[in-house]
């Protein structure tokens, strides 16, 4: 993703989180999202990362990071273990999506999912008149070297909750420059939301 957009997201995530929170950040890549909670908002941060390289880029920051699968399930930390659970960019790097979320509710009060938005107007496009798979400022590789194994858009995890019986409590849909309020499934290239347990179960 474009270096802005992660900026914006970033952005939003650390608006969410309050002070002084305890934060477990999955799939953290070099630490730079860890490291603004803790600069801007006195977070205690942790995080798991599964590439060695950027795991010791996090360490070199002096921050706290296991290096781990996120798939093989968070069974060491107890329920209810930190304040917020974030997921960020990573959805639709995994496998075991349904699993990975179960876990994150089970051992954070909120959840924080962070993806791009595959049903953006300017993918839908690409699709509908060069049928080549899209390539935009969420969604920047080519289908050789993506990362992605999957391409989910806001409807899919909208859906997706309710199915599941999952608490949407804030939802943010992040276009280029600024938030989308209008048809964010057509016109965000990202989205932001936080999800809890519904209280009955």
């Amino acid at each position: 993703m474009k270096d802005y957009a992660m900026k914006q997201d970033h952005q939003i995530i650390a608006q969410i989180i309050s002070p002084g929170a305890h934060v477990l950040d999955l799939g953290c890549g070099n630490g730079e999202l860890l490291s603004l909670l803790r600069r801007e908002k006195n977070a205690l941060v942790q995080g798991i990362e599964l590439s060695e390289d950027q795991m010791h880029q996090c360490v070199e920051h002096g921050l706290t990071v296991l290096q781990g699968d996120i798939e093989s399930g968070l069974i060491d930390y107890p329920d209810q273990s930190f304040d917020y659970v974030i997921l960020n960019q990573i959805m639709q790097e995994i496998k075991e999506a349904d699993f990975v979320i179960s876990e994150s509710l089970r051992v954070g009060k909120r959840v924080i999912v962070g993806f791009p938005n595959f049903a953006h107007i300017k993918a839908r496009l690409t699709l509908l008149l060069h049928g080549k798979t899209p390539i935009n400022e969420a969604l920047p590789y080519y289908w050789f070297e993506t990362p992605n194994i999957r391409f989910l858009t806001i409807r899919d995890f909208t859906d997706y909750c309710h199915k599941k019986n999952i608490n949407i409590e804030q939802a943010y849909y992040l276009g280029r420059a600024k938030q989308v309020h209008i048809l964010p499934n057509l016109l965000a290239l990202n989205a932001v939301f936080v999800i809890t347990k519904h209280p009955h179960k």
